[in-house]
């Protein structure tokens, strides 16, 4: 895993098994590395990570097919909030538009709101 400030790149389907074996509560944002969308975002994640109040990580979901399918991740890009290593909340990329960062910051908050 490489770790970008506070946005640790997520390089295997192992790295996520472990992490979400940790039982943490954390953002996972997937994405794909050539979607424009998911390019425009990525700046704005990092950013918004160091204050999100929880560790955030990236992983690069369409090398992996079955785990789009598993986490249901249709559109480019989505963030996943796992409490306990289970997906408890999320916000989709909306096709065509992708991701803002006034949606992950509501994000944000409610899962701050679950505590």
């Amino acid at each position: 895993m490489k770790n970008l400030e506070k946005c640790t790149l997520i390089e295997s389907e192992h790295d996520l098994e472990k992490i979400l074996q940790r039982k943490e509560n954390c953002f996972i944002l997937f994405y794909a590395e050539w979607c424009p969308f998911s390019q425009r975002f990525l700046p704005i994640f990092q950013r918004c990570a160091k204050d999100a109040h929880y560790e955030c990580y990236r992983m690069k979901i369409d090398e992996y097919p079955h785990l789009c399918n598993r986490y249901a991740v249709d559109v480019y890009p989505t963030i996943v909030f796992f409490e306990k290593g289970i997906a408890v909340e999320r916000v989709d990329g909306i096709h065509g538009v992708g991701l803002n960062e006034r949606q992950f910051q509501e994000l944000i908050k409610v899962c701050l709101l679950r505590k």
